[in-house]
């Protein structure tokens, strides 16, 4: 390991202080999550414990987790519950569209759970999500932020075929360490899937990589050279946060220099729009990233 990379990085002895993260408060806050409740919304704001939540919130904005909350994958990283997962709920589109109209909402992210188990792994309720909210709020725009759907074409043409502003899929590592921490995902499989929405027509593709769980600089470098290859125009670069003690641990917390100094090399590939920062997730300040 090189000078350079020691001094980028400092051990995992207790959360920095750009970490920290005020609790939510306020009166937006309070509104939406009165709304979730009410629904029974699932949100990844929630069940990924996002530490920007009460920051989005607070603004009004949210992304919403369709295909209910218990994914059949069990990634390292992730703070969702792995399981055997309820029956789809064929109304979930009409109440993701119907709490957007009511909260006015004017950018969309949708996300959801691994449903492996499903012939369509999920993809027509992705499409019939994506029809409702448009139905119901024209004027809203959407990101995707999608599955890997196994690389199955038929599936990633649903999303397609609905043409959402932003189509994302998150890397969320370097390939050394995709095993590890995505553990039924393949990173070349990933690149395929962003490969493929490109070439067939998505207006903008996304993916966003985490830091802090042992790889190395020239590694993320290797990863953002992959993604430009595969035409994908935004990148998001975070911070990786162990949500519990049976997920991976934080190996070092990245330095605000460096992450500024990805931003540099993303920005010098070609991307459209790169966010790097240790409290960066894939959702923060999406709206943005259809200018």
């Amino acid at each position: 390991m090189s000078n350079e990379t020691l001094e980028s990085v400092i051990p995992p002895k207790g959360k920095p202080k750009w970490l920290r993260v005020k609790l939510p408060t306020g009166k937006k806050y309070t509104q939406l999550r009165g709304l979730v409740d009410k629904y029974k919304l699932n949100t990844i704001c929630t069940s990924g414990s996002c530490p920007n939540m009460g920051e989005c919130w607070g603004e009004g904005t949210a992304t919403f987790m369709i295909l209910g909350n218990i994914c059949t994958r069990s990634c390292g990283f992730c703070g969702v519950k792995t399981g055997r997962p309820e029956d789809v709920d064929w109304e979930e589109p009409e109440k993701v569209a119907r709490s957007i109209k009511i909260m006015e909402i004017k950018h969309a992210v949708l996300t959801s759970v691994d449903r492996d188990d499903l012939k369509d792994m999920g993809s027509i309720i992705w499409a019939e999500t994506v029809k409702a909210v448009r139905r119901m709020n024209p004027n809203t725009t959407m990101e995707t932020l999608i599955p890997d759907f196994q690389g199955i074409s038929t599936h990633l043409d649903r999303i397609l075929a609905v043409g959402p502003e932003v189509i994302s899929h998150n890397m969320e590592t370097v390939k050394r360490l995709t095993r590890e921490v995505r553990i039924q995902a393949k990173y070349e499989r990933s690149l395929g899937v962003l490969s493929y929405l490109k070439e067939n027509g998505a207006n903008r593709t996304k993916s966003g990589i985490m830091l802090g769980l042992g790889e190395r600089e020239e590694e993320v470098i290797q990863t953002l050279e992959d993604l430009r290859k595969a035409n994908v125009d935004v990148v998001t670069i975070g911070q990786y946060l162990q949500p519990s003690k049976r997920h991976l641990p934080v190996k070092e917390y990245i330095l605000p220099d460096q992450f500024k100094k990805y931003e540099e090399i993303g920005l010098d590939l070609g991307f459209r729009h790169v966010e790097s920062g240790a409290l960066v997730r894939s959702s923060y300040k999406a709206h943005k990233h259809i200018d």
